[in-house]
């Protein structure tokens, strides 16, 4: 969102990352579908691609799987991939998605997304 949902900014995860960082939060994991690194094309840009790497090095992003099938992206559905180490890990999901598929699909996950799940905004570079 930091983006205005005009590009994907690599920015807003840098301070979001820094906001929980800054509040003595160590344990953060962010994930990203692995076609964020890739060139940006004209209509999925991206901006500070950068940080990706950065984050990535200190072990705070994560890539999740994706593959070319016939020349389509086939990606995984990385709701999963949060839902699940937030709740192994007894964390906190951060994120404007409701995860409404994933609360039915396993009665665990239902009552923690309920519980753990923390929305934000940004406004401008403020967290």
């Amino acid at each position: 969102s930091h983006g205005n949902k005009e590009v994907f900014s690599c920015r807003g995860i840098l301070l979001a990352v820094q906001w929980f960082w800054d509040r003595g939060h160590k344990d953060i994991t962010v994930f990203v579908p692995s076609w964020r690194k890739e060139q940006p094309r004209p209509d999925v840009l991206i901006t500070d691609q950068h940080i990706l790497r950065e984050l990535e090095k200190k072990k705070i992003v994560v890539f999740t799987p994706s593959r070319r099938v016939g020349g389509k992206r086939v990606v995984c559905y990385d709701d999963r991939f949060i839902v699940r180490l937030a709740h192994e890990s007894d964390g906190v999901v951060v994120s404007n998605d409701t995860y409404r598929d994933l609360q039915s699909e396993r009665p665990e996950w239902k009552k923690f997304i309920e519980e753990r799940l923390l929305m934000y905004s940004f406004v401008n570079d403020k967290y």
